[in-house]
């Protein structure tokens, strides 16, 4: 007995969009304080925010705009939402289960006259979307700040509405 849903309607199932970007999606991130990664309340599941974390627990960080460029940040906000995947994974144990990216909240650690942070959510917008199909396209804020937690360039948290 196979525990993975079926794809809907004719979409490929997200494991096998994962697969075919050549993405292994590594074990969920651990909170780095006093919170926990994820909260399921009826049929929402509620992301806390997740950063640019490499598997080996590497994170990226500086000031997008002089220290690192648009298209590094980009890259930045697609790994966060490989991170965020994990969680997902974690949470619900198959993501077969993910009706819709609802919402997405990205945050980018930017120097005071950078202007382009929808540029760098699309990294992990197009993600959701490549892995989701029309169910991963979402709501979405892009906003800029002074700084973010260890000096990371982005965290996004996230909305999504599960079966």
């Amino acid at each position: 007995m196979s525990t993975t849903l079926p794809a809907r309607a004719g979409l490929a199932a997200p494991y096998e969009r994962l697969a075919a970007l050549g993405i292994v999606l590594p074990p969920a991130p651990p909170p780095i304080a006093n919170f926990v990664t994820h909260v399921v309340e009826g049929r929402v599941l509620y992301l806390s925010g997740q950063g640019p974390r490499e598997a080996d627990g590497t994170l990226h960080t500086g000031k997008v705009g002089s220290q690192v460029s648009v298209a590094e940040a980009y890259g930045h906000a697609r790994l966060t939402g490989i991170n965020l995947l994990s969680v997902m994974q974690e949470a619900l144990g198959d993501l077969g289960r993910v009706r819709r990216i609802v919402k997405l909240l990205g945050m980018v650690n930017a120097d005071a006259d950078f202007d382009d942070h929808p540029s760098i959510i699309n990294g992990c917008s197009d993600l959701m979307i490549a892995v989701f199909g029309e169910a991963g396209r979402h709501a979405r804020s892009a906003v800029g700040f002074g700084s973010l937690p260890g000096r990371i360039t982005v965290e996004i948290e996230a909305i999504v509405a599960i079966d």
